[in-house]
């Protein structure tokens, strides 16, 4: 049985509100920069060292904030890298729990199949690549928009609204042209 939205909302705001106040605000696009920084340092092991003032990173981004990230790389147990791992691990478990890939593909929304067909490979190619592109996104901005808009708004930050702006003005248009019939 789904989740009724108003109740998803009132939770996900208390799970943020319990992250703000007990660890530090959420944001997770920039662990995926770190599981890069993984990948390469596993193939190029002078990828990221340890210097006397911390680490530091043959890649300028890696290297930036006095070798924030590389130590993140170097050292990626920590509470942002296991999050953004737990999200997996619960995005699994609800499907698992919910029947599978499997019902994913009779529970298809009727929008969806009305507008672009039963194929499941052409939604997983569709979700993929919108993924991808606010993934792209989130990192030309310097953030998420777990970070910038919703940690961002709850801490009343000027920034944070006016990426919510943003994204409304850019996700309202592409949903009307993207969903042109009714289900």
């Amino acid at each position: 049985m789904p989740l009724n939205w108003k109740t998803g909302g009132l939770l996900l705001g208390l799970v943020f509100f319990a992250a703000v106040l007990l660890v530090k605000p959420i944001g997770v696009s920039t662990q995926f920069v770190i599981l890069d920084g993984i990948i390469g340092d596993a193939v190029n092991s002078d990828l990221v060292t340890k210097v006397e003032e911390g680490w530091s990173s043959t890649n300028a981004y890696l290297a930036k904030s006095g070798g924030k990230y590389a130590k993140s790389v170097a050292n990626p147990w920590n509470y942002s890298f296991l999050f953004v791992l737990a999200m997996a691990l619960g995005g699994f478990l609800s499907a698992r729990l919910r029947g599978g890939l499997d019902k994913a593909e009779r529970t298809m929304p009727a929008l969806w199949r009305t507008n672009f067909g039963d194929s499941q490979v052409k939604r997983y190619i569709a979700a993929f690549a919108g993924g991808f592109i606010v993934l792209y996104g989130a990192r030309l901005a310097g953030g998420c928009t777990s970070g910038h808009m919703m940690s961002g708004m709850m801490q009343t930050a000027l920034s944070g609204y006016i990426f919510a702006a943003g994204a409304f003005a850019a996700a309202i248009p592409v949903s009307l042209m993207l969903f042109k019939q009714e289900a």
